[in-house]
């Protein structure tokens, strides 16, 4: 089962924590080992300038120099 979770910084190292549905759906407990995956999320940009409104002919690069 994947989770996604931030990091958080723990004195030199950085720590993750496991969600608790994930916890008792491996039946984990305290001082187990276990292996992890670690892959990096890329953030979507998708509607991040939302109401900028559309470029006109004055917002051209073109029209500057």
């Amino acid at each position: 089962m994947a989770a996604l979770t931030k990091t958080r910084a723990l004195g030199g190292s950085l720590a993750v924590t496991i969600p608790i549905d994930l916890v008792k759906k491996e039946g984990l407990k305290e001082d187990e080992l276990v292996e992890i995956r670690v892959k990096k999320v890329k953030k979507d940009g998708f509607g991040l300038l939302k109401g900028i409104g559309k470029f006109t002919r004055k917002d051209r690069m073109g029209d500057r120099f």
